[in-house]
């Protein structure tokens, strides 16, 4: 099988992955038929971590190409969903503004776009809390405006969390923003990244996507403290710090939990979070024959993976690696 992988394999970075209803959805939306995106939206009710990952996909097509999600607001002035599209939009556009390299490689320029982008996102979020008071996600917007300034929101940070998990406790995209505030690259400590990802990995049930949060947090660690700026050229330090005994304990209880209630889905963040096994599989150099399993599972979709980034120049080029490690 893995033969006839490496000699057609292109990664597919389509942010929305293995959803193909969302792919189909999205493509009908920008073409003008916005209703496809309502539909879908509607029938996605209430489960919250897929919802969350439709709209932060619909959410990169509403900053790039706004005239159908004007058009929908046209049609259904005050529309709930349209407000959440509206502050995702703003971030997509700040976090483009802002770019992915470090503060030092990051212009004065690119860091007052970002701010001045995510305020307005910020405005729009709170907007979206009060149209969707039973909907985490909105709350998960607030939090990511809030890593423009983030030394001004130190106080304001745990009470959008706090209102983000009343509304569901294991909310992956909520806890994976406070790893993400809380690291140290950003606003925290590794200390404190590492309580909010495993204090949520912990509670959660068996088979919740935060299970795997405890991986990401390695990944920070790894990429802070054996360079930084350096990325791929410090990879054997990064790669010797995933060989200790305790962090492949952790890659293990993680990865058993995870499975434990039946194999996870694959929509949502499912594949996001089989990169991310497979990622910690191969930088501990354990389980190539579990790893093989989810990279048949993963097939072409990369989507966007930045962890990849974290050990690798390219997403793809860490996408790459991680195949031919585990034939």
């Amino acid at each position: 099988m893995f033969g006839r992988f490496r000699r057609t394999f292109t990664p597919d970075t389509d942010y929305a992955q293995a959803d193909l209803q969302l792919r189909d959805a999205r493509s009908r939306a920008t073409s003008g038929d916005w209703n496809a995106a309502s539909q879908l939206m509607h029938a996605t009710g209430r489960d919250w971590e897929l919802r969350s990952r439709r709209l932060a996909v619909l959410g990169i097509a509403a900053g790039h190409a706004p005239q159908w999600v004007d058009a929908w607001e046209t049609a259904i002035p005050g529309d709930p969903t349209v407000a959440i599209l509206r502050a995702e939009g703003l971030l997509e556009l700040a976090g483009r503004a802002r770019g992915a390299a470090s503060a030092r490689n990051t212009t004065p320029e690119q860091f007052q776009e970002f701010h001045r982008l995510a305020a307005l996102a910020a405005d729009a979020s709170e907007r979206a809390v009060t149209l969707n008071p039973e909907d985490p996600y909105p709350w998960v917007l607030r939090m990511d405006s809030m890593l423009a300034n983030g030394y001004q929101h130190r106080d304001d940070f745990p009470v959008a969390l706090g209102e983000a998990v009343a509304r569901d406790p294991h909310h992956f995209e909520a806890h994976l923003t406070a790893v993400t505030f809380l690291c140290q690259k950003w606003y925290g400590s590794h200390e404190e990244m590492f309580v909010a990802a495993r204090g949520p990995a912990t509670a959660a049930p068996a088979g919740a996507s935060v299970v795997l949060l405890p991986l990401l947090a390695h990944f920070e660690y790894a990429l802070r403290e054996f360079g930084f700026e350096t990325r791929a050229e410090s990879l054997a330090a990064k790669k010797e710090y995933f060989h200790r005994p305790e962090v492949i304990e952790e890659i293990t209880w993680c990865a058993t939990k995870w499975r434990a209630a039946g194999e996870p889905r694959l929509t949502g963040r499912g594949i996001t979070l089989r990169h991310w096994l497979a990622l910690a599989n191969h930088l501990s150099d354990r389980d190539r024959e579990g790893t093989r399993a989810l990279l048949t599972q993963i097939g072409s979709y990369l989507g966007s993976t930045p962890a990849y980034g974290y050990f690798w120049m390219r997403q793809a080029d860490g996408f790459h690696a991680v195949t031919k490690w585990a034939r």
